[in-house]
């Protein structure tokens, strides 16, 4: 059963969409703080009230300061624009939906950021269940306002990353714009009563908005994830490192690409698979795979291009469990070991058999031209990648 359909008005203030609870006569904005007060839920909603308190009832007492309300110097820091990032994981405790890895992820992914490539820490939204700031718990209206920060004010030169280590799902579409006939989902923290985030939305918070210039990195540990971002070209390299281009466009014509910018998503498996988080690659504590790949791929240097990124994560997944090794990651256990026993790192469970790993590239230009799929499409407009690792 869904829950009751929640209207959208714009705030007052700052014209960020806000969604109102049936029958609330008011809310407050997130990002800016600002009170909208809807006068009738049928009517666009009437301008701020006077600054003026007088004759107004006792105000509450105000919430902490949403993380939201982060704003940005005047001009860019430097020649390669702002630096932001959503980072989500969720562990789902004391449920049966209990995850051990989510956390870890979310501050490993933290940690690379801000040390390897500069994120400031104040441009870093980070959603756990072990934040005491009630904004940066990862309920569904949390990551909903956390993705609309994300993109709000990109400029050219931007560059934005979102993070996520949870549970996935997928729902039947009936709207005709999935190939397979599925809607994917992200499972917010209070997904069993407030519902899931599909892929649309997804689509167009974070994807359609991006103008020219700037560019989103997704990361997406969870299940069913292939295409969540719901990009409109999909390339899969198989294990002998060959390309197939596959067209997700919808039937419908609808356009899921950006307004120009670009956009890159790693996901940890395919649309009909999932996927578990394990200790077999760190050896001391639970992560998520694909999380974990990413970033001892990135710290080994395998970052210069994606396709070395995938060859490294694809590398490490199938050597795990063997004789050759390949779990146990150096630099990643590292840090591990310092973020879970809160000590200094040095730089410098079982995984079950990997009967098939593939890497899945997903691409999608906000450019209005023809891109056919081929190798040398990967080079020109090549704009965004999913990697599947497929367990059984």
């Amino acid at each position: 059963m869904y829950p009751p359909q929640l209207m959208l008005v714009n705030c007052s203030s700052c014209r960020t969409p806000l969604q109102l609870p049936p029958g609330a006569t008011s809310i407050r904005c997130a990002i800016c703080q600002a009170i909208t007060h809807i006068a009738d839920p049928r009517h666009a909603p009437p301008p701020p009230p006077p600054s003026s308190s007088s004759a107004q009832p006792p105000a509450p007492v105000p919430p902490p300061p949403s993380p939201y309300n982060h704003a940005p110097p005047g001009p860019p820091p430097n020649a390669h624009g702002r630096k932001k990032a959503v980072i989500v994981g969720i562990s789902y405790r004391y449920s049966r939906h209990e995850l051990k890895g989510c956390i870890n992820d979310a501050k490993c992914m933290r940690y690379l950021l801000m040390n390897k490539f500069q994120f400031p820490s104040d441009s870093i939204l980070m959603l756990t269940e072990e934040e005491t700031d009630p904004y940066r718990i990862p309920t569904k209206q949390n990551m909903r306002m956390a993705l609309f920060w994300l993109v709000q004010g990109c400029q050219p030169g931007d560059s934005l990353l979102f993070h996520y280590s949870g549970h996935g799902s997928r729902q039947r579409n009936y709207n005709g714009d999935e190939v397979d006939g599925y809607d994917e989902t992200l499972c917010p923290l209070d997904f069993e009563t407030q519902g899931m985030i599909v892929d649309d939305e997804i689509n167009a918070t974070i994807v359609r908005p991006l103008p020219h210039g700037v560019r989103l990195h997704a990361i997406i540990d969870a299940c069913h994830s292939g295409t969540v971002l719901d990009l409109p070209f999909l390339c899969r390299m198989n294990r002998s490192g060959h390309y197939v281009w596959e067209d997700h466009r919808p039937r419908s014509g609808i356009w899921k690409g950006t307004n120009g910018g670009e956009a890159i998503s790693f996901s940890g498996c395919d649309d009909d698979q999932t996927s578990a988080d394990t200790s077999a690659l760190s050896k001391i504590t639970s992560t998520g795979a694909m999380t974990f790949c990413f970033i001892q791929a990135i710290e080994r240097g395998h970052g210069t291009t994606y396709g070395s990124i995938l060859n490294s994560m694809r590398t490490a997944i199938r050597n795990t469990g063997s004789s050759a090794g390949g779990g146990g990651g150096d630099i990643v256990s590292s840090l591990l070991t310092m973020l879970v026993s809160g000590g200094s790192v040095s730089v410098g469970g079982g995984l079950r058999q990997v009967d098939v790993v593939e890497a899945v590239m997903n691409k999608c230009t906000g450019a209005a031209v023809d891109c056919l799929p081929t190798v040398r499409c990967v080079y020109k407009t090549f704009l965004s990648i999913m990697f599947s690792l497929a367990m059984k």
